[in-house]
């Protein structure tokens, strides 16, 4: 079996024995040193492709299909199950937000306590009566309501 090579070789050996003896018959002082693999030819074929019309094939198109759908029902499958964990961390987070927030809200309270508490000592409050100057009325101005005298507890119904 013949390759390119040696097809090519054999239908242009004649061209290139003659130039080798054009070469030989030269004389010394005009003949070039050879170059390495002189004797290999390169042919160079422009190819054009413009008007090759691609075949159709019908089992591509079902092929494309297919991949697409598996590539689908891979993706599907690794949410389902990537979900639940997500899910999960995300609760997480929220219950830990939670907690935190309740924390806040527990030493928020306790410190609205101890204000209130502070607010609400009788002995603040006769320290505010006397710089305000409150007095207590004497007891003949008080007057008590008892149940005899209803419409002044309804205020006159």
């Amino acid at each position: 079996m013949a390759t390119l090579a040696d097809v090519w070789s054999r239908m242009f050996a004649q061209g290139m024995e003659r130039a080798a003896e054009t070469v030989r018959g030269m004389d010394s002082s005009t003949r070039l040193r050879p170059f390495a693999n002189e004797e290999i030819l390169f042919f160079v074929k422009r190819i054009d492709n413009s008007r090759v019309v691609r075949a159709a094939d019908p089992a591509a198109r079902g092929r494309c299909w297919k991949l697409i759908g598996s590539v689908v029902g891979a993706v599907v499958l690794l949410i389902g199950v990537l979900l639940p964990s997500a899910y999960e961390r995300n609760a997480g987070y929220s219950i830990q937000s939670l907690r935190q927030e309740g924390q806040r809200l527990d030493a928020d309270q306790a410190s609205l306590e101890l204000r209130q508490a502070q607010l609400l000592a009788p002995a603040r409050i006769q320290e505010l009566a006397r710089e305000q100057d409150f007095e207590d009325p004497p007891p003949a101005k008080v007057q008590y309501l008892d149940g005899s005298q209803g419409s002044l507890a309804m205020n006159g119904q």
